[in-house]
């Protein structure tokens, strides 16, 4: 299954890092996008793209989860000739990543 079948993702930026939530679409999904969208994967996922650390913020509240890559967008906007220099297509990516198939999920 693809993350973009449990959660939808928005993106901004900072400088030369950016920033990825992931949403869930179904509260009761937010444990299980906590246990595997960890920033290790994230940061696999965009190999060769984050240079720095991923950071995980946890919002239980909105189901959501809060990514800041570190070094990812060649300097920032104003310093960047990237054709996406605010990273706005990361979001889009990162919803490409494959999860666990669903029926070995634990019961809610």
């Amino acid at each position: 299954m693809k993350l973009r079948d449990l959660a939808h993702a928005r993106t901004g930026d900072k400088g030369n890092s950016s920033n990825i939530s992931v949403i869930a679409h179904d509260p009761g999904d937010f444990a299980f996008l906590c246990e595997h969208v960890t920033a290790d994967r994230v940061r696999a996922h965009f190999a060769g793209t984050v240079q720095g650390a991923v950071e995980r913020y946890e919002l239980p509240g909105l189901g959501a989860l809060n990514f800041v890559l570190h070094d990812t967008l060649g300097g920032g906007v104003t310093r960047s000739l990237s054709l996406d220099a605010h990273g706005k297509s990361l979001s889009g990516c990162l919803l490409e990543m494959e999860l666990p198939d669903p029926q070995r999920r634990p019961a809610r």
